[in-house]
């Protein structure tokens, strides 16, 4: 039987199999020669000390022990072409887990998707990097795989309640990803590699029996006496079914204003909102590492920081190492902005979100919006910033040392940030509240990270797409919506989830409520 250890190598032992097995047979006492094969559970960073070490758990295998490599297997999924329909409202992590789960439960799913399919898209970002032109249903957020597949690819979650962390990445493992992230404790496959992966996942769901449909919005849904009998689709038609999983992202505000109209209980949510700051990495390295250089065997250096300001928290979200910013309106006439990095993380630039949470009350002066308030908030601070930075997809910026000085910088160097920046005072971007919270944090921030608060980096507005504005209540144990049966609101854009891990845990777990009731 192999046996389990817990223990700390250097960056350049943890990242050579070799001088792994030397190091673990001092460790147990044991010629290098009786070790078969050290198994990496879990790997993780330590950087709390100048000697930067990794944390390792493994199973250590020795001479003339059973070892067998393990791979991971897809579930069974089978041909569902005939079974009961189970229409899927979003084609992000949340619908496709969702659409796997109801093949494995031996459903059928109808998967509905406003965008274009993962290739297709490519053409809708280009001509939103390039040329500031922003298609409403193919963009970073809507298309499919979702906001996460051209928005970075992170695959953790600090919610250790939601579910099976494991059974979601073993499927992206046997979908391609990379079986590193069973191990890693920060797992992330990286822009490039989503697409692939996404397209996988729907072509199984189609060869299983399933349906995807692309560029095909739902602009209604049809409901009788508080019961889901289908949507409506842009084009008039009406595919029927009793269960609705609603999983359409955080930034579907046309589905939002659908429900509200047809009288559907939503409620206004709070959410975070603030800016993209942009440091060289090098430097973020040097802070986090306490080194002129990362070496060869260090990652790119994340970093995680959290202060509370005025009573309020303002805190990094969405940290991307070796990463770049991105342009991720939905609709023309705004700016958002939103960050991610390839796998291998080689940018010469690292970007976080650097938000502060927003409460009930500051949404007061759009109480007229009831339930919609929130978003509205949200949307007139991306309108503003579209309009103050020139009316392009150009994006407001300002040096970091500027910003907490009120001053407009002279000079903004070229950032990552493809259409381009626009000088501007933050302050006129946000509600004096914000920009003052901002505007201490990040001195703040500097006190604790030697270094961060510095003229050489670059602050983008806004990061307003933390998380939902609204959320579509839903009973806590049936996961179906309040008020209209059969109707289950899923995942970020319900307001029940964020990131994609999350996400496609939620998924599951709808698909798996309406299967007990129709597979009774």
């Amino acid at each position: 039987m192999p046996r389990e250890f817990q223990f700390q190598v250097s960056p350049e032992v943890a990242a050579n199999e070799s001088l792994l097995a030397q190091h673990v047979a001092k460790l147990i006492q044991v010629s290098p020669k009786e070790i078969q094969k050290v198994v990496v559970l879990k790997r993780s960073i330590d950087a709390r000390q100048k000697a930067i070490k990794f944390n390792i758990k493994a199973n250590i295998f020795l001479v003339g022990e059973l070892y067998t490599p393990t791979s991971v297997e897809l579930p069974d999924y089978p041909n569902v072409a005939t079974k009961q329909e189970v229409i899927i409202v979003g084609a992000g992590p949340a619908g496709l887990f969702a659409a796997l789960q109801l093949i494995e439960l031996g459903l059928k799913p109808i998967l509905i998707e406003r965008g274009k399919d993962v290739r297709g898209r490519r053409r809708d970002l280009k001509a939103i990097n390039v040329d500031g032109i922003v298609d409403e249903d193919s963009n970073y957020c809507f298309g499919e795989g979702g906001a996460g597949t051209y928005s970075d690819g992170k695959l953790y979650t600090r919610s250790k309640k939601r579910g099976d962390v494991d059974r979601i990445l073993e499927i992206f493992v046997g979908f391609g990803a990379t079986p590193d992230i069973m191990v890693e404790a920060h797992p992330h496959i990286g822009t490039n590699k989503l697409p692939q992966i996404m397209q996988d996942m729907r072509e199984k769901i189609i060869s299983c029996g399933g349906v995807v449909m692309f560029e095909t919005r739902v602009t209604d849904f049809v409901i009788k006496n508080n019961e889901m009998q289908g949507v409506v689709l842009r084009n008039g038609d009406v595919i029927s079914a009793s269960k609705v999983i609603l999983a359409t992202g955080h930034s579907a505000r046309d589905i939002y204003e659908l429900l509200h109209r047809k009288g559907v209980h939503i409620e206004a949510k709070s959410f975070a909102l603030g800016v993209r700051a942009e440091h060289p990495q090098e430097l973020i390295d040097q802070i986090q590492y306490s080194c002129d250089y990362r070496g060869e065997f260090l990652p790119p250096a994340p970093y995680s920081i959290v202060k509370q300001v005025n009573g309020r928290g303002m805190y990094s979200f969405c940290m991307c190492p070796g990463g770049v910013i991105a342009p991720c309106a939905t609709s023309p006439g705004e700016v958002v902005t939103n960050g991610w990095s390839p796998s291998k993380r080689d940018q010469p630039t690292g970007n976080s979100g650097i938000v502060v949470e927003l409460k009930m009350e500051d949404f007061k002066p759009f109480e007229k919006f009831g339930p919609l308030a929130g978003m509205e908030f949200q949307k007139s601070i991306e309108q503003k910033a579209w309009h103050l930075a020139g009316e392009t997809q150009k994006a407001p910026a300002q040096r970091m040392i500027d910003f907490t000085q009120s001053k407009v910088s002279q000079s903004i160097p070229k950032t990552s940030y493809v259409p381009g920046t626009t000088p501007i005072e933050m302050g006129e971007v946000f509600p004096g509240f914000i920009a003052q919270i901002m505007r201490e944090g990040f001195t703040q921030f500097g006190k604790s990270m030697r270094g961060y608060l510095t003229n050489e980096a670059i602050l983008h507005a806004p990061e307003s797409r933390t998380s939902s504005p609204v959320r579509i209540p839903r009973d806590d144990f049936s996961l179906e919506h309040v008020q209209i049966k059969g109707l289950y609101p899923c995942a970020e854009g319900a307001g029940y989830a964020g990131g994609i891990i999350s996400a496609a845990i939620d998924g599951e777990k709808c698909a798996i409520k309406i299967a007990e009731i129709l597979n009774k």
